[in-house]
């Protein structure tokens, strides 16, 4: 997917219009719901995905739910953070069960996590 269409994935997702988010190379977006008038964003949310992306089996950062979405098409992926999530496309899996798709999802989250590769910043804060 690329950069424009993720980040058009994300603008139908998140609800709220005044939530500024932060989307990774890999699908992964980091919610900023409050950020401060002279917040850098990219760096705000590079800290939040360097603490709360990468797995670590058999502690919380390897918990997953998964959310389909309606409309869709796909499913976000969450985590251990509230405002860290993952896009999963159809074209991504072909075992769409919860545990496939939550598995594909956090495997996204944890290689963003490592990577920390910013490819889009929405800035909702009022001017």
């Amino acid at each position: 997917m690329s950069e424009h269409d993720l980040a058009g994935r994300w603008r139908r997702i998140i609800r709220g219009d005044g939530k500024s988010w932060v989307a990774f190379a890999h699908g992964t977006c980091v919610v900023l719901p409050e950020p401060g008038p002279d917040a850098d964003l990219a760096a705000e949310a590079v800290e939040i995905l360097r603490e709360y992306g990468p797995v670590h089996a058999g502690s919380p950062a390897g918990d997953f739910g998964t959310i389909t979405l309606d409309p869709g098409p796909g499913w976000v992926v969450y985590g251990h953070h509230n405002d860290v999530l993952t896009y999963v496309g159809p074209d991504e899996v072909q075992d769409t069960s919860g545990v496939a798709v939550g598995l594909l999802g956090r495997g996204k989250r944890d290689t963003d996590g490592r990577e920390l590769q910013v490819v889009h910043v929405e800035d909702k804060r009022p001017r």
